[in-house]
């Protein structure tokens, strides 16, 4: 009897990320060149763990050489999760057996990578499972410096569309709070807003505690309205990660009526409409103060995730997907791929689960870093130099309409609850600077010459 030649999958799980056309096509080419044949499982797991061999597509050299120019996904993407059941688990590898399979390579984010490990325990040996990161987020735990693939991408796009939104604010006088995706860290978030120059960028980990109050994240942003309105400008841009979200304390996350959850029991962020109950509590919150600010909430995320991969990604993303298919031919299995120092390097399942959770670990940017610490020197937002000098909490407290007393009652928390803060406070910051706001100070004195309110020699926020 004839056995017939085993062949390699490609399955792509999660959201959508500038690059993965790129790994799929880097994989099939390398395995087709050792005369492995190579298929395509169609929308994730969402077929075959529900025993259905029939959404599959042969992968070959001359189908997929010149996929790695455009974004989306060759082969579909689908955030079906089987290891919710284990019947879900066992058909995934089942229908793998029954199309001939006994590689795998699997392309996706934290939750892909866990389904992938499911399936490698589930699997035995009888099929060998590789991962390849991917996500705009940034978050899976690879060694520091290496990002996943499509963040470049993502930033880079989400860079040029909040730099048109600069010249809308400056031009109309309006204030944008643009939520950026970004599950549970604030890497995509950040990277925007750095290297944009925003006004401001809010991200969770900047935040002490388990939970977040609403009210918090409210009064940072009214803070730096305040601020910006007291050097005399009526126009900003905020950053705002939207995994913010998550981390709402519980009263303030019921009030969110209608959540949708998916299937590996995420809040469904882009339902939630998190730039509009900012910008309303926001505007509430300005009442107060007798402060009216034309404010437009604006999400960014899916405009990133599909985009063309720039020449960044596209190299890094080929290198991924040759790699996966050199381990896995050579043997290799239960491991995430990497490329650190120009050097592919396996993660290991087994050593990149988080014990706590027993999943894979989460990466997330870490506050009491120095490139933190600089993207927040560049923000325009309340800083403990306005509560030191009376000179500047005078005039803070005089465009808020408050006594000095009232306004330091009103705001000063934030400073005490800012981890950046206690950082500096411990140690933990190399960099130990003082507060200033002389760079805010030269927009005042350059506003009747400068259009733009940016002096050429002073670095400040847009």
């Amino acid at each position: 009897m004839t056995i017939a030649p085993k062949k390699l999958a490609i399955l792509v799980g999660g959201g959508p990320a500038p690059g993965i056309n790129s790994v799929i096509g880097a994989a099939t080419i390398r395995a087709a060149v050792e005369g492995v044949e190579v298929i395509g499982v169609q929308d994730g797991f969402k077929w075959i763990m529900h025993g259905d061999i029939s959404h599959v597509k042969d992968l070959t050299i001359g189908n997929v050489s010149r996929i790695h120019f455009r974004g989306g996904s060759h082969i579909g993407i689908a955030r079906a999760n089987p290891t919710l059941d284990k019947k879900h688990l066992e058909n995934s590898v089942t229908s793998l057996l029954r199309l001939n399979v006994d590689k795998l390579i699997t392309i996706g984010g934290d939750d892909t990578a866990f389904s992938a490990l499911k399936v490698n325990e589930m699997a035995a040996g009888r099929i060998k499972v590789v991962h390849v990161p991917k996500t705009i987020d940034n978050d899976l735990d690879l060694p520091h410096g290496i990002p996943t693939f499509g963040f470049q991408t993502a930033r880079h796009i989400g860079v040029e569309i909040v730099k048109n939104l600069m010249v809308d604010a400056k031009t109309t006088s309006r204030w944008y709070f643009v939520i950026s995706m970004g599950r549970k860290a604030g890497h995509l978030a950040l990277g925007i807003g750095k290297a944009s120059g925003s006004t401001l960028t809010l991200i969770p980990e900047e935040f002490p505690g388990d939970e977040i109050k609403l009210s918090h994240i409210v009064d940072i942003l009214v803070g730096s309205i305040i601020k910006r309105l007291s050097y005399g400008r009526t126009d900003g841009i905020a950053i705002i990660a939207e995994g913010l979200v998550e981390r709402l304390n519980s009263s303030d996350l019921a009030e969110l009526e209608g959540i949708e959850r998916d299937a590996h029991d995420n809040i469904r962020i882009a339902e939630v409409n998190f730039g509009e109950i900012l910008k309303l509590k926001v505007q509430e919150r300005l009442k107060d103060f007798s402060i009216h600010t034309t404010i437009v909430a604006k999400n960014i995320g899916y405009e990133l995730r599909c985009a063309d991969p720039i020449p960044f990604d596209m190299e890094y993303t080929r290198d991924l997907g040759f790699s996966a298919a050199q381990f896995i031919l050579n043997g290799g299995s239960g491991a995430m791929i990497s490329i650190q120092g120009d050097r592919f390097i396996p993660l290991y399942f087994n050593d990149i689960l988080d014990p706590k959770t027993n999943r894979t670990r989460v990466r997330l940017v870490e506050p009491s870093s120095e490139s933190f610490y600089i993207a927040r020197r560049y923000m325009l937002r309340l800083n403990r130099a306005d509560f030191d000098d009376p000179h500047e909490l005078a005039k803070l407290a005089a465009t808020a309409g408050y006594s000095v007393d009232d306004f330091q009652k009103e705001f000063y928390y934030l400073i005490e609850n800012d981890l950046l803060y206690r950082h500096i406070e411990a140690g933990s910051v190399l960099f130990d600077i003082s507060d200033s706001n002389t760079a805010y100070e030269m927009i005042d004195k350059n506003l009747d010459e400068d259009l733009t309110g940016i002096g050429e020699t002073n670095i400040h926020p847009e």
